[in-house]
C-alpha cells in the first residue's frame, strides 16, 4: 500500500528539490487556521516546500489549490457531528481520506516530514506508517484531548481513558512534539514521558506585522456607543453561555443599552446559544456572525472597545493559551477574562480578571472598563507591546523551523534558499 505512494521522480530531481513538509489538519480548513498558516509561512520563508491536507472550507473549493505558496489538498469532511458515534464516523472518514491524499502528495510533490495537528489524536498511525518509509513524524499539539472531553462532558470514564491511550500512542510515535505553551510541554514531559530534547514550545501568537488594528467600521456598532467582541469556538467548554448570562445582567439589570455585543465564531453550541439569546430577549444587542475569515475578524476587532475571554475555570482552560486573548492584544484591545493561569501569564496587565468567571462580576467588569477609556487605552498598549516583544511570532517561528532543521539538517534547505 505505502510503497505505491512513493515519489516517482528521479534521484537527481529529489536531491535538487527543497526539503518538503506535509502538514495534516482535520478540524479546520487551512485558510482560517491562523496557527498553521503562520507555521507554513515560516517554513516557506526558511526555504522549505509545504503541502497541506485539510477539510474543504466550502463545497466549491478545488481539490488541489495554492494558498500563501502552500499546495493545499482538501477533501469534503462529513457534516457536523453531535453524538459519540457521529464523532467516531467523522474521525474514520477523515483519517481514510487523509491517508489516501498523503499517498497522492508523496507521488506528486514528495515530502520529507509529516506533521499532524490535533484534535483528534488519531494520526499517530499514519505517522507510524510513513515513518516506516523514512519520513519523521512531528506532532503539533493544539489541544489536550482528554481534558477537552472532561471539560465538555463533566466526567471521565471509558472515553477519557481511551483518549489518554491515543495521546500516549501519539507521544510515543512522534519524533518531535511541538507544544503551544509550557503547560502543554509539561504534560508531554510528565504524562507522555517525552524527552525534553524531543519537544519545542511554539506559541500561537499572531504575527504582529499581519494582525494589527486598522480603521474602525462604525456601522458594526449598530448605532450604539460601544462594541464588545468574543472570538472563538462555541462549544460547551468555552463559556459563551456564561457570557450571555453576563450580557443579560448588563442589559436587563444594569440597564445598559448602549453596547453591541458581537460573538464571532462557530461550534456545536451555536444553535443552542442563539436560542438562549432569544429566550433572554437579547437579540437587539447581540450579533452572532458565524465563521469569519481573517479579514472579517480584523474589521470587527479594529472596531471594538474590548474583548471577552469567558472560558470557565477547569484544568483544560487553565493550561490552554486562548487564541482570542492574543488576537485582542494584537488589536490593542483591553480584555475582560476569567482568571486562568495561562491567560494571566500571556495577557498580564492587558486584562481585567474575573474570579471563577462569574457572570455578574463579568458584567460589572465590562461596564467599568467601558466607562474608563484611559484604562482601555493603557491596557491596549500593554497587550500590543507584549505581542511585538516577549510573545512575538518571530521568536516562535525560529523555534518552529528549528524543529525541522534538527530532523533534516539545514544544509539542503539553505541550498534551496540560495537557488
Amino acid at each position: 500500500m505505502w510503497r505505491n505512494g512513493e515519489s516517482t521522480g528521479s534521484a537527481a530531481t529529489v536531491a535538487e528539490r527543497s526539503p518538503r513538509v506535509l502538514v495534516v489538519i482535520q478540524n479546520l480548513p487551512l485558510r482560517i487556521d491562523r496557527r498553521v498558516r503562520s507555521e507554513c509561512r515560516a517554513l516557506i520563508d526558511a526555504g522549505y516546500g509545504v503541502s497541506v491536507i485539510c477539510p474543504k472550507e466550502h463545497a466549491g473549493e478545488p481539490d488541489r489549490h495554492e494558498l500563501d505558496g502552500v499546495v493545499v489538498h482538501s477533501y469534503p469532511a462529513p457534516s457536523g457531528s453531535r453524538g459519540l458515534w457521529s464523532y467516531l464516523w467523522e474521525f474514520l472518514v477523515c483519517w481514510v481520506r487523509t491517508a489516501r491524499l498523503s499517498r497522492r502528495v508523496a507521488a506528486a510533490e514528495g515530502f520529507d516530514v509529516l506533521q499532524a495537528c490535533n484534535p483528534p489524536d488519531t494520526y499517530w498511525l499514519l505517522g507510524a506508517l510513513w515513518r516506516l518509509r523514512g519520513r519523521p513524524y512531528v506532532f503539533d499539539q493544539h489541544d489536550l484531548c482528554p481534558e477537552v472531553y472532561e471539560a465538555r462532558f463533566g466526567r471521565r470514564g471509558v472515553p477519557f481513558r481511551v483518549l489518554l491511550g491515543l495521546e500516549a500512542l501519539t507521544y510515543r510515535v512522534a519524533d518531535r512534539v511541538v507544544c503551544p505553551n509550557p503547560a502543554y510541554q509539561a504534560v508531554a514531559l510528565e504524562r507522555g514521558r517525552v524527552p525534553l530534547g524531543r519537544t519545542a514550545v511554539v506559541m500561537s501568537t499572531p504575527d504582529a506585522a499581519r494582525m494589527r488594528r486598522g480603521a474602525p467600521c462604525r456601522e458594526l456598532r449598530r448605532g450604539r456607543r460601544h462594541l464588545v467582541t468574543y472570538v472563538g469556538i462555541m462549544g460547551p467548554q468555552d463559556g459563551v453561555d456564561r457570557l450571555l448570562a453576563a450580557i443579560d445582567h448588563f442589559v436587563h439589570e444594569r440597564g445598559r443599552t448602549d453596547t453591541t455585543f458581537a460573538l464571532l465564531g462557530f461550534g456545536d453550541s451555536l444553535a443552542d446559544l442563539r436560542a438562549d439569546c432569544t429566550r433572554r430577549e437579547l437579540d437587539p444587542w447581540v450579533t452572532f456572525t458565524g465563521r469569519v475569515d481573517h479579514d472579517e475578524l480584523g474589521r470587527w476587532l479594529s472596531s471594538a472597545d474590548l474583548g471577552v475571554t469567558p472560558d470557565p475555570p477547569n484544568e483544560f482552560n487553565h493550561r490552554s493559551t486562548m487564541n482570542k486573548t492574543l488576537e485582542y492584544m494584537a488589536h490593542e484591545l483591553a480584555t475582560v477574562a476569567t482568571r486562568l493561569r495561562e491567560t494571566a501569564r500571556c495577557a498580564a496587565d492587558a486584562a481585567v480578571y474575573v474570579p471563577e468567571g462569574e457572570p455578574i462580576a463579568m458584567a460589572a467588569a465590562i461596564s467599568d472598563l467601558l466607562d474608563d477609556p484611559a484604562a482601555r487605552e493603557r491596557m491596549g498598549r500593554i497587550g500590543r507591546a507584549r505581542i511585538e516583544g516577549e510573545l512575538a511570532w518571530s521568536h516562535q517561528a525560529r523555534a518552529y523551523v528549528g524543529v525541522f532543521d534538527a530532523l533534516l539538517g539545514d544544509a539542503p534547505r539553505r541550498r534551496a534558499v540560495r537557488r
